[in-house]
């Protein structure tokens, strides 16, 4: 069975997947992005495989996405990172019809027609009060870290109203809420709450519809998937660390479609 591979370098992570031609997730790999693109997309690549068992003779086609694909030696093509979560999204939950996709650096809503193409979009990259970002730097100023901020938030006993639509005012706010002694799990999960936010307007301006999926590295944290739970209703998650693998997964079953294509080409040359 053929063997394709998606990788997503994206602005904190950079993810790889091989997948077969049913759909079915054979070997995945994650690591930190930093600053040398070329380096981890390749490094990140070489470790799907040998999460798969397999080399990369085996691996048909590659389809980099992401901020960072050109940067990605290893692909054959390239596709952007709002046609990949909507073709992984699908390929997980075909009914979706809206996606959410929370980075480290960017917020980006999508609305998708029948077939699965983008129909509508919107992005929010221009500040990090709509970014997973400002969860990492808030946690980070209280003295946690990333892998803490799930844990923390999830002891909350009230949020704490984090009103600042600019990152720097709502950090402002941190530090004010911490001196008159708030508990530093309220202030996260009301970070939280003041992100979903700015989720819901960007979702309202691509008129968004159900079924809704939700992707990217934020949606790691439970109390994150609960409060869009309350403004959105039922919503599509994947389990575990996989919600960070979404676009990744597209961009190797869009890498499958190319397969398919160039061999009618073939055929019919």
């Amino acid at each position: 069975m053929k063997l394709t591979a998606g990788i997503d370098v994206g602005s904190t992570y950079a993810k790889a997947v091989v997948l077969d031609g049913n759909g079915e997730v054979k070997g995945t790999a994650i690591q930190k992005t930093g600053f040398r693109l070329t380096e981890i997309s390749t490094q990140v690549f070489h470790e799907a495989l040998e999460d798969a068992g397999v080399t990369r003779d085996d691996v048909s086609y590659v389809v980099a996405t992401g901020f960072g694909r050109y940067q990605c030696e290893v692909r054959d093509t390239q596709v952007t990172d709002l046609t990949s979560a909507a073709r992984g999204s699908r390929v997980l939950y075909p009914g979706t019809r809206t996606v959410l996709d929370i980075g480290g650096q960017t917020m980006k809503a999508s609305r998708l027609d029948d077939p699965g193409r983008v129909r509508s979009f919107r992005l929010n990259d221009k500040c990090a009060a709509g970014t997973g970002a400002f969860l990492e730097k808030t946690a980070r100023y209280m003295g946690f870290s990333t892998e803490e901020i799930g844990p923390l938030a999830a002891t909350s006993k009230g949020a704490v109203p984090i009103s600042g639509v600019c990152a720097v005012f709502a950090e402002s706010e941190v530090i004010n809420h911490l001196s008159q002694g708030a508990a530093p799990a309220d202030i996260m999960q009301g970070g939280m709450i003041s992100l979903v936010e700015r989720c819901m307007q960007l979702l309202k301006r691509v008129r968004m519809e159900p079924e809704y999926t939700l992707i990217g590295g934020i949606l790691r944290f439970p109390s994150m998937v609960t409060e869009l739970r309350e403004n959105l209703g039922e919503v599509n998650v994947a389990e575990g660390a996989m919600v960070q693998f979404v676009s990744a997964v597209g961009a190797a079953s869009l890498a499958h479609y190319r397969l398919d294509k160039l061999e009618e080409v073939g055929v019919a040359g």
